[in-house]
């Protein structure tokens, strides 16, 4: 009896727990498919259950109130790892999709386009691979497709200009290659969509396509409807009439090719002397090579080599701690700019070309993209994308025009500059200490979008024993006081130059500047005493007349937290970069997102 007991209460409670289980709706059990091939070392969705009834309050996940249906799951700056689950095709009524700023890898899934109510997906800043799905275009209610800063490659699929309802689209910082479709709303989009892909062409970024030979693509076309009507010709003599042209253009096409059979053929002997010329100084000489990053440049070796060597004082545009940085401008007015570093070190080349091809595989809308590295008998030039606005030192403190950096402008600069570092610190594995953070390696492109330049470089180039005194004597006012004290560079110390070109942002005042230097203070004491003498205004540059004091006060303070005399009691780059997305860009968004399509929600 007591036997019968036992085996009904255990079958009772395997029943019971076997319906609790399967009481949890097929979007939560979707979301945990999900979540097994993501890589959670925050342990941020440690409260998605399997016990539970509905996934609506599990982290990142919302619902519509009415069924449980999952409606969005926002999940950015997470530090997600793995890959993005096709089970996300289960979720049919998703509308927002938000896993930017992650460490996703592997592809977009192709079940994706099984979601027909997603309106926004964001997985910008990630490291995402193979193309972009051609099943993204049946999403008829998409508004928003952000997969800038990625590693996807391959054409853009035509099914994208399907897509009536888009607004928003940013492709930017991948590796796309082809033309991009001038089809339906692709047509639409500008250069600002496409940036960052060198092997892309087409009308909407101003670059024709070429074909193989050189030539422009030229598609043939019908004129009018007339030429598909047939004439009244008899039709031996229309069979004529093709088989003389067939004939002629034969013809035509065999000189052609002859023609040009032979000019490849001598080119190709030339470009073979002159390569052979060029090995023949590598092997007499000390080693002469080229290494390009980011995809093969489109120019040939010994273009680029013939482009380096000519560089002269007349090319010169800066000089920093590490060498002098020269404006090189190829035959087809494709700019780049090349630092020639002065502090060569014998016997080490190795190391230092496999630190550069860690730093060469970092690619960031918001960092300087390092191109390619020339190792010559007398000197390393480094190759990185030209930015024809300069340095933020130079705009802001040098230049005597009337186009001054307004106060959006300069909250669009900090944003970005943070974005970059964060991706530094966060992102990328090992991670990146800049060491160097200031105003003159913060680059600006057209836009007055910023882009952090010499990450790496400061412990590349410079020795420990050489870092504490060479780099302090240039980057004065920046470096933090334990920085200065140990000579050991962290993540805090960038930190806290980031809090000080936060002030510089907002003071328009060097660090160095007179008017406080002279009072034995720098600019964290400077400021440290107005705010004890509750003298805001004072902080601010008098020209920044569109800046509203709660905004200036918010930065203020984020600068504050960042220069802490503690590096304990400092943020992460991750928690300043999102003090600045959420309590200070949240009423001025930037000129990509719109305040209704934030990454926040």
């Amino acid at each position: 009896m007591g036997l019968r007991i036992l085996i009904f209460f255990a079958l009772f409670t395997m029943t019971i727990f076997s319906k609790r289980c399967l009481s949890l709706t097929p979007d939560g059990f979707a979301l945990l498919e999900m979540r097994t091939l993501l890589n959670d070392t925050k342990n941020v969705l440690s409260n998605w259950n399997d016990m539970d009834e509905s996934p609506c309050r599990w982290t990142g996940i919302s619902c519509y109130p009415n069924d449980q249906r999952v409606q969005s799951i926002n999940l950015p700056y997470m530090e997600l790892g793995g890959i993005i689950s096709p089970s996300v095709g289960k979720l049919t009524r998703l509308q927002r999709l938000a896993l930017h700023e992650n460490s996703l890898h592997g592809v977009i899934p192709n079940e994706i386009g099984n979601c027909p109510e997603l309106r926004a997906i964001y997985l910008r800043a990630n490291y995402l691979q193979g193309g972009i799905p051609s099943d993204i275009g049946n999403l008829s209610m998409l508004t928003i497709l952000d997969l800038s800063s990625n590693s996807l490659r391959g054409a853009i699929p035509s099914s994208l200009g399907r897509l009536r309802h888009l607004r928003l689209l940013n492709l930017s910082t991948n590796f796309f290659s082809g033309e991009i479709p001038e089809v339906g709303v692709l047509s639409t989009f500008s250069n600002k969509s496409f940036i960052g892909n060198l092997d892309l062409c087409g009308q909407q970024i101003l670059k024709p396509c070429r074909t193989s030979m050189g030539f422009p693509v030229v598609l043939p076309h019908a004129e009018s409807d007339e030429a598909a009507v047939p004439t009244k010709r008899s039709s031996h003599y229309i069979r004529a009439a093709v088989i003389g042209a067939i004939s002629t253009l034969g013809f035509v096409l065999i000189v052609l090719f002859v023609f040009l059979w032979v000019w490849l053929l001598s080119k190709k002997e030339r470009a073979a002397k002159k390569y052979t010329e060029v090995k023949k100084q590598v092997y007499k000489e000390p080693s002469a090579k080229l290494i390009t990053f980011h995809g093969d440049l489109p120019y040939p070796s010994c273009e680029l080599i013939e482009k380096i060597e000519s560089l002269d004082e007349e090319d010169v545009v800066g000089a920093g701690g590490f060498g002098t940085v020269y404006r090189m401008v190829m035959n087809d007015c494709g700019t780049f700019a090349v630092k020639r570093i002065d502090r060569s070190r014998e016997g080490s080349d190795q190391v230092f070309e496999r630190e550069l091809e860690i730093l060469g595989s970092i690619k960031h809308i918001n960092l300087v993209n390092l191109r390619g590295y020339c190792r010559l008998p007398t000197a390393r030039l480094l190759m990185y994308d030209y930015l024809v606005m300069g340095s933020l030192d130079n705009f802001l403190h040098e230049r005597v025009d009337d186009r001054l950096l307004n106060w959006n402008a300069r909250l669009k600069i900090a944003l970005g500059s943070a974005r970059g570092l964060a991706y530094l610190h966060h992102d990328c594995s090992p991670k990146i200490v800049h060491r160097d953070i200031k105003s003159s390696n913060i680059l600006l492109d057209e836009n007055l979008e910023p882009r952090v330049s010499d990450f790496g470089l400061a412990k590349l180039l410079v020795d420990e024993e050489a870092h504490v005194t060479t780099v302090v004597a240039g980057t004065f006012g920046y470096l933090a006081p334990e920085y200065l004290q140990s000579g050991r560079a962290t993540e805090k110390s960038d930190v806290y130059s980031f809090g000080v070109l936060l002030l510089e942002l907002v003071t328009g005042k060097r660090p160095t500047d007179p008017s406080f230097v002279n009072r034995g203070l720098n600019v964290v004491g400077w400021m440290n005493t107005l705010l004890n003498e509750n003298r805001l205004e004072d902080i601010l540059d008098k020209r920044c007349r569109d800046a509203d004091a709660e905004t200036v006060e918010a930065i203020v303070d984020i600068a504050a937290r960042c220069t802490d005399a503690n590096p304990d009691d400092r943020p992460s780059m991750q928690q300043v970069l999102q003090y600045l997305e959420q309590e200070v860009m949240s009423p001025c968004p930037s000129d990509f997102y719109d305040e209704s399509h934030s990454d926040y929600s």
